[in-house]
């Protein structure tokens, strides 16, 4: 169910433009909950449902002057049906056993991350990684968070993590990393689909995928589930 708490009551901050780390020549602006508000489970879901996201403790949402590129998305889970190729990536899930743990640091899941943000993310605000720093940006001490686990049967070695949050009407992908040496189980997606199942079996409409922008390469795959709710103009709009 979703909150009936007011965004419009709430406290926020706005950040002076800077470079766009998804755009090329363009400027961002974003704006921050106040940290003198204490979040929890029920003030998420209330600003998850106008387009806010977490990263860490920090709610935000971007808020630029000239551009809307940035669209928040999610997936109705009810009328979701698997297309030709998801179906195929599902099929090969089965070199993996998957499996639901809260989400904690440790070394294995850090290691694989640091990985993953060397071999695809060098270019980015996340390289070089530390442990703090993945601390600060995926785990959260006022959400249900938890990692999604792919092990390799074969070799017992975790292959890729989906880190997501629950909410009162979905689960929120936060972050997903994985071995890049396995690219052709198309991991990214396979987690994305296994997070459609679980909210299936646990009767919560919505799966949230963050933003989707169309003009980005590494964000443009958003787009592609059908059907997809886009939250323009104030409002979630389906499209399909």
């Amino acid at each position: 169910m979703t909150s009936p708490i007011n965004p419009s009551q709430l406290s926020f901050f706005i950040t002076p433009p800077h470079d766009c780390p998804y755009l090329i020549e363009q400027k961002s602006q974003t704006i921050f909950l106040s940290p003198e508000i204490h979040a929890d489970t029920l003030l998420y879901t209330a600003l998850i449902n106008q387009g806010f996201r977490r990263s860490g403790e920090h709610i935000y949402r971007p808020q630029c002057n000239n551009c809307q590129a940035c669209i928040s998305v999610r997936i109705p889970v009810d009328h979701y049906s698997y297309s030709r190729s998801e179906k195929r990536i599902l099929k090969k899930a089965g070199k993996f056993n998957i499996s639901v743990e809260p989400a904690k640091f440790d070394q294995k899941h850090y290691l694989l991350f640091d990985q993953y943000i060397s071999a695809r993310h060098r270019d980015g605000d996340m390289f070089p990684t530390s442990p703090q720093q993945f601390k600060e940006f995926l785990l959260s001490d006022w959400l249900e968070t938890n990692h999604l686990n792919f092990i390799d049967i074969q070799t017992g070695k975790l292959s890729a993590c989906c880190v997501f949050d629950t909410v009162n009407d979905g689960l929120s992908a936060v972050y997903t990393y994985f071995d890049v040496s396995l690219e052709s189980y198309s991991l990214g997606k396979l987690a994305i689909l296994k997070l459609i199942e679980r909210a299936k079996q646990l009767k919560l409409p919505y799966v949230y995928l963050g933003y989707w922008i169309k003009e980005c390469s590494k964000m443009s795959y958003k787009g592609k589930y059908r059907p997809l709710e886009c939250f323009v103009k104030n409002r979630w709009v389906e499209i399909s």
